[in-house]
């Protein structure tokens, strides 16, 4: 459970009181990611998220925000999505205080020096080269660009070289500025912590934060009459197949039904993917599938790392796949192994505070408002044979095919014929 305060600002504070344990996590959330920006700012709320960790008013560089933290034997950590920026710690519970003075400090009075900031842009390149240089994370990029081609939502998180090279300081302070305020920050405690500690911490240290005149996302066009399919020749062992269908929001009536045919498909030894392509064919060592829930739209994925000879072999058997989970009916019993993991992955995350934290503060962020772990159990439980059938059929149709291939030299042209379900 979980208890909510509004500041006088807007910044709400959420705290779950978890007695049993000895930790305490702090997550700040922020609206602000790649779909908050233009073409041109392509990377910059990601270079925000690292200048920040830069130096502080408080603390006036990064080794000593780091040292505050981890001195304690706490874990201090940040990361940017497409709809969100997330700040987090994760610390004994006695010493909360200084966790969200740490916190507070780099959100609120950031130094965002020009020195430091120009070295921060060489490691977001260099983590930008390390992206490239992996097939596997360029494919899992490449299909969201296949996905959304054109838009914001296609775009990544880092940004591209180019984008990252361009933006200027005065980029930097305007978005910080325009993006960083309270009434779009919404702070998480969870652990051995309780309601009014909590609320008389993050008052003193929030209270005065002045508002910011934020910009809306930007919305995804998910009209798509045809198959796409985007090869991309790379001298490596093995090709990296995504091919994608498109989904549903994260407020979509359907999400988790999306989440149980994710299960059945394409997590863990059991599911019917890694049956197929690994255990029966030999096709894949690394096959599985995945989910994505936005503010508009959505999709799910299934990844595969095969031989080079083997592509078309490997994107047939996965269009086979879906093709039975679309036009056969599930069996009950794999049906209740799927509520059971789906389930049960999300209890077993509720023991740990930092995920408690941040479960509770991207639901209020991204939908203002909350579903417990019960009131989704109840949701999932309810799913039936027939609930898959009705979202495959509508779903599950040639056109809204999405391939993407990284590998030695593919062959577009065949693997264009495949496309099809």
């Amino acid at each position: 459970m979980y208890q909510k305060t509004t500041l006088n600002n807007g910044l709400r504070i959420l705290t779950s009181s978890m007695p049993h344990v000895r930790s305490v996590s702090v997550s700040i959330l922020v609206g602000a990611g790649s779909r908050y920006e233009t073409v041109q700012q392509a990377g910059i709320s990601h270079f925000v998220e690292h200048v920040l960790f830069k130096g502080s008013q408080s603390r006036p560089s990064s080794r000593e925000i780091a040292e505050a933290i981890e001195g304690i034997g706490g874990i201090l950590n940040g990361g940017t999505d497409k709809e969100l920026t997330i700040y987090w710690a994760k610390i004994m519970d006695s010493h909360l205080e200084l966790a969200v003075d740490v916190l507070a400090d780099l959100l609120q009075h950031p130094l965002l020096d020009p020195a430091e900031a120009e070295k921060e842009r060489q490691v977001i390149i260099e983590e930008i080269n390390m992206s490239m240089d992996s097939p596997q994370q360029r494919v899992n990029m490449l299909i969201d660009e296949v996905i959304w081609p054109d838009q914001i939502l296609g775009q990544d998180v880092a940004g591209s070289k180019e984008t990252v090279s361009a933006i200027t300081m005065e980029m930097i302070r305007d978005y910080w500025a325009c993006q960083y305020g309270p009434a779009d920050t919404v702070v998480s405690i969870a652990g051995n912590v309780q309601q009014e500690e909590v609320e008389s911490i993050v008052g003193r240290l929030f209270d005065d934060w002045p508002q910011a005149n934020s910009t809306p996302w930007f919305p995804a066009q998910d009209a798509q009459d045809k198959p796409r399919l985007q090869v991309e020749h790379r001298d490596t062992e093995q090709s990296h197949i995504c091919l994608a269908l498109r989904g549903v929001s994260n407020q979509h009536p359907d999400r988790f039904i999306f989440d149980i045919l994710n299960v059945i498909l394409g997590e863990g030894m059991s599911c019917r993917l890694f049956r197929e392509l690994r255990e029966k064919k030999g096709l894949a060592y690394d096959v599985h599938s995945y989910v994505s829930h936005f503010f508009d739209s959505g999709s799910l994925t299934v990844y595969a790392g095969v031989n080079p000879t083997n592509v078309e072999a490997a994107t047939e058997a996965i269009l086979g796949e879906l093709a039975q989970l679309r036009d056969m009916p599930v069996a009950e019993s794999e049906l209740t192994k799927a509520r059971e993991m789906v389930k049960g992955r999300l209890v077993l995350r509720m023991e740990d505070s930092r995920s408690v934290s941040s479960w509770f503060a991207s639901q209020e962020l991204l939908l203002g408002k909350i579903q417990t772990i019960d009131e989704v159990i109840e949701i999932i439980e309810a799913i039936t044979p027939e609930d898959l059938i009705r979202v495959t059929s509508d779903l599950y149709h040639s056109q809204g095919l999405n391939l993407a291939v990284v590998g030695p030299n593919p062959n577009d042209s065949q693997l264009a014929n495949l496309l099809k379900l």
